[in-house]
């Protein structure tokens, strides 16, 4: 028996921009690490969508303070609720990934995980809550995790036949790091290359 599969691709391009940390430290903006994800999922899923796959890192930071020399791999998986004409869409997406030790950089073990919900109007605007939360596996324990909560609006918008989704959203964060900011900030432009 044949069963079909689809190749979801996602992949992150950061543009970041770290405040000062201290009197003899400069702010810094730049592009950090990419991360390219690759899922399968079955091609005829209804309801509950979901896909496997690997996540990799790729050192494409123009600032040291911005990323890791290492590249890195690991799994990483997606499940979301999406039903033609229900409003609410939810999940969410999970991943950590190893560095492969190809630097002098420190080595990683990062983890990611991005529960999501949304509610769709029509027109293409929508509410979302979609909080990445982090844990660095190498880290004291009193220092594991950064746990943020807000949410923000966005709009998906079409520049030709191409859909781009636009977003803006502000997050508080309710566990950080010692060195942890206490606010984020994400401005998203996402371009969507749907089959």
């Amino acid at each position: 028996m044949l069963v079909r599969r689809k190749l979801i691709t996602r992949t992150i391009l950061p543009l970041i921009w770290q405040p000062r940390l201290g009197p003899e430290q400069d702010s810094t903006f730049g592009l950090g690490d990419a991360q390219f994800s690759a899922f399968l999922s079955p091609s005829n899923a209804k309801g509950w969508i979901w896909g496997v796959g690997t996540i990799a890192q790729l050192p494409t930071h123009t600032d040291s303070a911005l990323g890791n020399r290492n590249w890195g791999l690991g799994p990483t998986v997606v499940a979301l609720q999406l039903e033609e004409g229900n409003p609410w869409v939810y999940g969410a997406l999970i991943n950590n990934a190893w560095s492969l030790e190809t630097s002098d950089d420190p080595s990683y073990n990062r983890g990611l995980i991005q529960p999501f919900v949304n509610y769709n109007f029509k027109g293409g605007v929508y509410l979302t809550s979609a909080p990445v939360v982090t844990v660095d596996w190498y880290a004291d324990s009193d220092d594991l995790w950064t746990l943020p909560v807000g949410g923000g609006v966005g709009n998906i918008v079409r520049f030709g036949k191409l859909p781009v989704n636009m977003q803006l959203s502000g997050y508080y964060n309710v566990i950080t790091t010692d060195n942890g900011a206490d606010w984020q900030v994400l401005a998203q432009v996402q371009l969507m290359f749907p089959r």
